[in-house]
């Protein structure tokens, strides 16, 4: 039962990533409606010119491993940065936003808890 849950959340979370790093490149989605603050930032990120098609790319990378379940703790290693920086955004700039952030949060911290073995290295 366990391994199907964990499925299933490696499916909706690849699949929101997926989407989230086409719409980037392809935008074919409307941008949400933020705080001012939150769409200054983003604007900022944007006229950089390369931290968007970056984000994108390893969005896009994570979301095939995680719905893959191939390479599950890399996709983790990965997306991490991206996740808590989703997460600051909402907490700081956007609280609205706040529900899905949590979600994200949580759900890739369990994946990584169930593979805590996986992560050994990374702290000795």
């Amino acid at each position: 039962m366990k391994n199907k849950i964990e499925m299933g959340l490696r499916i909706v979370i690849g699949a929101l990533l997926l989407m989230s790093g086409l719409n980037k490149f392809f935008n074919f989605m409307p941008t949400p409606e933020m705080t001012e603050s939150a769409g200054l930032f983003m604007m900022a990120l944007g006229e950089t010119g390369y931290i968007f098609p970056v984000i994108a790319i390893i969005e896009i990378v994570g979301a095939g491993l995680l719905i893959s379940g191939k390479m599950v703790p890399f996709a983790l290693v990965i997306l991490a940065p991206i996740m808590v920086n989703i997460a600051l955004l909402h907490i700081v700039l956007d609280p609205a936003g706040m529900g899905m952030a949590l979600f994200l949060i949580a759900t890739t911290g369990w994946f990584a808890w169930n593979r805590k073995e996986s992560f050994v290295g990374l702290f000795e």
